[in-house]
C-alpha cells in the first residue's frame, strides 16, 4: 500500500524566519491520524532564513537526522561539538539521556532541510553527534544508506534505531528498488523532481506512506532526489 500525502496538505507553521511543513502531529499542528508512521516520530521540512536558527535547546531520547537540501546548518551542542552541514550532506544525534542543541543558518542565502526524527530501541545512554558528505554522484542510479541502526551498515552514519535512512538520485527515466519488507514502515519524500512509487506518482515534498510492501520500486519521471526510511 502507498499513501500519497500532498505537500500542501501538509501541516504547518510561518514564524517568519523559519517556514516549516510538518508530515506528522509537531508543535501547534496536531493530526490523530498522523502521529507517526511506525518508530518514524517527525518528518519536517524546514526553511530557514539567513542568519537565523534554533537557540539551543534540550532533547531526549531521540534519533534526529538532518538532510540539508540547499544551504548550510550550523550546530552546536552541550557536548562541545560543532559542526557545519552543507547541503546533500547529513548529521545526526542521538540525544539518549539528555543533550542541548542549536542549529543556524549561518550563511547569506536561505537554507533548507528535513529533519527526522526516529526513536530510538532503548531510552537513556551518553548523546552522541555525527556528520558526514554523501556526494550525490555516489546514489545516482541507487539507494544508498545515510544513517542506520544496523552494523552492517558501515559507511552510514549510526543511529540507535531499528531503521534505515536512504537517499537517491535518479536521472528521468531511471528506476531503483530497495527491498524492504512487508513488516516494516516506509516513508518517502522526493527533495525534488517527481517520481512514480510501486505506480503511484508523488511530486516533489509529497510524502509516500508505505505498508505492507516487499519491495519498494522508484521510477524518476523527472530528474529526483530523494529521501526515504525504512524503520519498524
Amino acid at each position: 500500500m502507498i499513501e500519497r500525502r500532498l505537500f500542501k496538505d501538509l501541516g504547518g507553521a510561518d514564524h517568519g524566519w523559519l517556514r516549516a511543513r510538518h508530515h506528522f502531529s509537531f508543535a501547534d499542528y496536531f493530526d490523530p491520524k498522523r502521529m507517526d508512521w511506525g518508530s518514524l516520530r517527525v518528518w519536517n521540512d524546514d526553511e530557514i532564513a539567513p542568519n537565523t536558527g534554533f537557540p539551543a535547546h534540550p532533547h531526549a531520547n531521540m534519533e534526529i537526522i538532518t538532510y540539508v537540501r540547499e544551504g548550510a546548518i550550523t550546530h552546536k551542542d552541550s557536548m562541545g561539538n560543532v559542526g557545519r552541514t552543507e547541503a546533500g550532506d547529513v548529521q545526526v544525534m542521538s540525544a539518549g539521556s539528555g543533550v542541548r542543541h542549536s542549529e543556524y543558518n549561518l550563511e547569506p542565502e536561505k537554507t533548507t532541510l528535513f529533519q527526522i526524527w526516529i526513536l530510538p530501541t532503548k531510552t537513556g545512554g551518553q548523546p552522541g553527534w555525527g556528520a558526514k558528505p554523501f556526494p550525490k554522484g555516489d546514489r545516482s542510479g541507487r539507494f544508498v544508506t545515510l544513517a542506520s541502526g544496523f552494523a552492517n551498515d558501515n559507511d552510514a552514519l549510526p543511529i540507535r534505531a531499528d531503521a534505515r535512512v536512504l537517499g537517491a538520485t535518479l536521472k528521468a527515466g531511471e528506476t531503483t528498488e530497495y527491498a524492504i519488507g512487508a513488516a516494516r514502515h516506509g516513508y518517502l519524500v522526493p527533495a525534488t523532481g517527481a517520481i512514480e512509487v510501486n505506480g503511484v506518482r508523488i511530486d516533489a515534498r509529497d510524502g509516500a506512506a508505505i505498508s505492507d510492501v516487499d519491495v519498494v520500486k522508484v521510477t524518476a519521471l523527472e530528474d529526483s532526489e530523494i529521501v526515504m526510511v525504512d524503520a519498524a
